[in-house]
């Protein structure tokens, strides 16, 4: 019985095929498909019938081809897919320069006569909660009394106005929560909405928004879209 390796190349099957398979090997070591698929027809018409090829060998014979060309379809299928969702990344990214965003921040951009809203998220209950506004310097500039809340995301709004009844000028303020769980106190996460000023593609990030005032943030962070 004649038996034929995909994985290298056959010097002789039959006098009508060794023109080709010498040809082949001269110029490459590799099977192509079409290759491939004449040595497999020459070798079950040039069998033993007493002893013909064993379904298993058949098979292998078929899974060492079959495993190269399904790999090489697939980076093709991935290249593909990498490039259109590069394209999607790009229409997503124009289309969010200008508007507002909600995402993790413990800091907020008051700008000239403007606000800064946010959220806090609460893991449970809660009969009070705090939000603690200070400056560049860690002065305390406002308190805003939410009183009790519902567990989740609890909205909150600063309309720039101090302790003191002033205007606050405009730049960067911190904001940090407190809560209490029985009698304990706690510092539950906080959320701050900006102006989407502009937008990076690529990078290890991925697609990267850069907020009015307050940095970059990766999309994949942001809870909300305005």
């Amino acid at each position: 019985m004649t038996t034929i390796d995909p994985t290298k190349n056959n010097s002789t099957v039959t006098n009508s095929t060794s023109g080709t398979n010498s040809a082949s090997s001269g110029s490459s070591t590799q099977l192509g498909q079409a290759q491939f698929l004449s040595l497999m027809v020459a070798q079950l018409k040039n069998q033993d019938p007493m002893q013909p090829m064993q379904n298993g060998e058949f098979l292998s014979q078929m899974a060492q081809f079959g495993t190269v060309s399904g790999i090489q379809d697939l980076q093709k299928s991935f290249g593909s897919l990498a490039n259109a969702l590069q394209s999607n990344q790009a229409l997503m990214a124009s289309s969010l320069v200008g508007r507002t965003v909600l995402a993790p921040g413990n800091a907020g951009y008051l700008a000239a006569g403007g606000t800064i809203g946010g959220a806090v998220d609460l893991p449970a209950s809660t009969p009070d909660v705090v939000i603690n506004i200070t400056d560049s310097s860690g002065q305390l500039v406002q308190r805003l009394d939410l009183g009790a809340q519902s567990g989740g995301s609890v909205r909150f709004a600063w309309d720039g106005t101090t302790a003191a009844g002033t205007a606050a000028a405009p730049g960067v303020y911190k904001l940090t929560a407190q809560a209490l769980d029985g009698t304990q106190q706690y510092a539950p996460g906080t959320l701050v909405e900006a102006r989407v000023d502009s937008v990076s593609l690529g990078g290890s990030n991925g697609l990267t928004l850069n907020l009015a005032g307050l940095g970059a943030v990766n999309l994949s962070d942001v809870r909300q879209i305005g």
